[in-house]
């Protein structure tokens, strides 16, 4: 709190000098408050119902009063910080018989804040959770679906960053995204994501927040360190020609969702090393999808975030008493202090992603028969220098690393290009750094 201390006196902090990099991260993470999370579980999960297709007359039951409070949330932040940030609902008509889920003509409404960066406003950094909830019955939008874990801890956490986070400037812009239609077939991130590409936004990373806050699992495991990090290996988006280059020189595991994902992963680490980060090699869990999944379909890198263990007895489950276990997604069923946890590990590495150049483009390697590795890239506007970096073709992580000057081409001596993977990132002038990105180019003599 030493640093907001300070910012409260002169309304933003920049993150700028490479001594205070570290205290600022630590700052955020302290920052972050389980009874504020906790008290916006408790809001929404007392609207009833949020089901996609619930009332949205009353001002205190179904999707129409929580989305309005949601908003009215985020605009209470932009007042408390000059009005940073651009509040607004981005919304799609999804006609009767879409799917069988969709028994009416409905709005998918999301609910949008912005918070627009320094020198980048165009690259944006998004962290989502889904606002709608669901009974067993996916096609029961009147009984009560309090939806406490899912996935008001995933709105709530996202509203809780952008109140720690809004007291800072970035370079690029953050989006606090609240999206709905998710359990009728993720209606909601296809409507947006498709809005970010018809305004030619550059989509950095999603990272999307679906059930944040339950400690122990349908198999009797208990843990409030472990978290989920779910991942696609490459983009569905890739060309046939790249598909057969990836077949001869590499890269199944190196899309730039799973880059996205080792950047948390390895952030985490650094600054919350009591938690324990668990990169899972899916999409999404097995045959289940998320909101993170439509956003990848056109491209952009996404990725989800969870608990680790799930508890399938308070999942999409009607409030009841069956053979002496209690069903339900109930408020008395989310650990706060997890929740707290998982959004924090989203606000660090949404202000480090936000305070970072644009990674490298064009990142080219060569080697072949050789006993050293050279690799060339694009000069990134404001970098300082790039990290080489390198890893075991079996390691998950980035092992290795060599930090270069401000130059565009390096050789790696002594290193045999068969044995590793290779990636290039951006360091900016504050000591950020960029996502990886993974070689797509050969380099032949």
């Amino acid at each position: 709190m030493r640093k907001l201390t300070t910012l409260l006196f002169c309304s933003f902090l920049t993150f700028n000098l490479y001594s205070q990099t570290d205290q600022n991260i630590y700052d955020i993470i302290d920052s972050i408050s389980a009874k504020r999370i906790e008290k916006d579980i408790t809001k929404l999960a007392n609207f009833g119902t949020r089901h996609t297709l619930s009332d949205t007359i009353s001002n205190t039951r179904g999707i129409g009063a929580a989305r309005r409070w949601i908003k009215s949330e985020f605009e209470n932040i932009s007042r408390n910080c000059n009005n940073c940030l651009d509040v607004y609902y981005q919304k799609d008509l999804v006609t009767k018989g879409t799917n069988k889920r969709i028994l009416r003509d409905v709005w998918v409404v999301n609910v949008v804040a912005v918070q627009k960066g320094t020198k980048n406003p165009n690259n944006y950094i998004i962290m989502s959770g889904d606002i709608d909830s669901r009974v067993s019955d996916p096609n029961n939008f009147t009984d009560d679906a309090p939806g406490a874990n899912d996935n008001a801890s995933g709105i709530a956490g996202t509203i809780e960053a952008a109140r720690v986070l809004s007291k800072y400037k970035f370079e690029n812009s953050i989006i606090y995204l609240g999206l709905s239609g998710e359990e009728q077939g993720l209606f909601g991130g296809k409507g947006f994501a498709n809005f970010a590409k018809n305004n030619n936004w550059n989509i950095i990373g999603v990272i999307n927040n679906d059930m944040i806050g339950n400690i122990k699992g349908v198999d009797s495991v208990i843990d409030n360190r472990t978290f989920r990090i779910f991942s696609e290996p490459t983009p569905p988006t890739e060309t046939e020609r790249q598909r057969r280059s990836r077949r001869f020189y590499g890269g199944e595991v190196d899309g730039i969702s799973r880059q996205l994902a080792r950047y948390i992963h390895k952030t985490t680490k650094t600054y919350m090393p009591e938690m324990n980060p668990k990169m899972i090699y899916r999409l999404d869990r097995f045959g289940r999808g998320g909101h993170h999944r439509p956003f990848n379909d056109i491209g952009f890198a996404g990725v989800r975030i969870m608990e680790a263990h799930e508890n399938y007895t308070q999942q999409h489950q009607d409030i009841r008493t069956e053979n002496g276990i209690e069903y339900g997604d109930k408020l008395k069923f989310v650990n706060f202090d997890y929740a707290k946890k998982l959004t924090a590990v989203n606000a660090i590495n949404l202000a480090s992603i936000a305070s970072a150049p644009t990674a490298p483009k064009n990142v080219s390697i060569g080697g072949i028969v050789e006993a050293s590795v050279k690799l060339k890239w694009d000069k990134v506007e404001g970098a300082k220098g790039y990290k080489i970096y390198w890893r075991d073709t079996t390691s998950p992580t980035w092992d290795h690393s060599r930090y270069v000057n401000n130059l565009n081409e390096f050789t790696l001596d002594g290193i045999v290009i068969d044995n590793y993977f290779f990636g290039v990132a951006a360091i900016g002038k504050n000591g950020y750094e960029s996502l990886i990105t993974f070689p797509s180019k050969i380099i032949r003599k």
